[in-house]
């Protein structure tokens, strides 16, 4: 940990030239005190750290020191910085290990190729936090101790005791095999099986969890993409699965499109319309789609789908209603 961290501060002095104990301690996560033995050790094993006093003072590499490593050319550099802004490590519990490997790419790279592609990735955004709409679009995350448990049970291949709390349950213990993690838009998922059968568990609802010594009993080799798909299969076809036939307005069809579950048809209806007959999770699930597109869209079968919304509407205005 020590050897990261002393690695880490040799490549922040690289980078921005000179920083104060202050500013290496916030970078580093470490208290000041610690920065500085840092400092002696450098300075001890060779490395020409040196001080500079006074308001703007700090600490500094002697011009010239640089140990470069080819090999890195621009768009492949930027093609890094770009994937680590993504969340799956954040989500994984990789964060700040995330950071330390983002501060040695740029410094792996020739001085011609830093500043152009440390400029050219931050010309560049993934998943913002909020949408057009500005919906703020908020993950859910699961403790750290949690998320490092779980992944060193993944992949240390040994079984892993979570306390689990599933919907609209008492939470409980749980022992499994891990097989996988998974990252779907922001929500980390734990793939895993128990007595032999598959097991999805999503990591924000993980409270507690503890790596046993024992192995799992799992497959050496994985395809991770095969099985998230079977389960999402499972998923997507399982429960109290209802079909609707609804009419969209066309600018509304994404919307519509991105809360249903599958598009089993589509045609254009004669005044310029959709005609989608879509899957939905169940009842409740199928009321609140409809419920949140207003008049861009039509409920036109099941007939207990039409009472739903009318009589949700019906409350509404009556709510509403001028007094006399």
């Amino acid at each position: 940990m020590r050897a990261d961290r002393l690695v880490s501060l040799v490549l922040l002095l690289r980078q921005h030239g000179r920083l104060s104990a202050t500013a290496l301690s916030r970078e580093l996560e470490v208290s000041t005190r610690t920065v500085l033995r840092d400092i002696e050790a450098l300075s001890a094993a060779g490395v020409p750290v040196y001080a500079e006093r006074g308001r703007h003072g700090g600490f500094a590499l002697l011009p010239g020191f640089h140990t470069e490593l080819t090999g890195l050319n621009h768009d492949e550099a930027l093609a890094l910085l770009v994937a680590g802004s993504r969340r799956g490590a954040q989500g994984f519990g990789l964060g700040s290990a995330l950071t330390s490997a983002m501060r040695k790419v740029v410094d792996a790279l020739p001085e011609s190729h830093r500043a152009t592609a440390a400029g050219a990735a931050q010309r560049l955004l993934i998943d913002p936090d909020t949408d057009l709409l500005s919906r703020r679009l908020v993950a859910e995350e699961a403790p750290d101790t949690v998320v490092t448990e779980v992944r060193r049970a993944v992949f240390a291949g040994h079984k892993l005791r979570i306390h689990y709390a599933a919907v609209d349950q008492t939470p409980k213990w749980r022992t499994v095999d891990p097989i996988g993690l998974v990252t779907v838009r922001d929500q980390v998922y734990l793939l895993a099986t128990r007595s032999g059968a598959d097991r999805t568990y999503r990591l924000s609802r993980v409270l507690a969890a503890e790596e046993l010594p024992e192995s799992a009993q799992r497959s050496d080799r994985v395809d991770l993409d095969r099985a998230w798909l079977e389960r999402s299969t499972r998923f997507r076809t399982g429960g109290d699965l209802v079909t609707v036939l609804v009419r969209v307005n066309p600018a509304q069809r994404e919307e519509l499109v991105e809360t249903a579950l599958t598009v089993r048809a589509e045609e254009a209806d004669t005044d310029g319309w959709l005609r989608l007959e879509v899957t939905f999770q169940d009842p409740r699930h199928a009321e609140w789609a409809l419920w949140q597109l207003a008049t861009n869209a039509e409920a036109l079968a099941p007939q207990w789908l039409r009472t739903a919304l009318r009589n949700r509407a019906a409350a509404i205005a009556t709510c509403y209603e001028v007094s006399s």
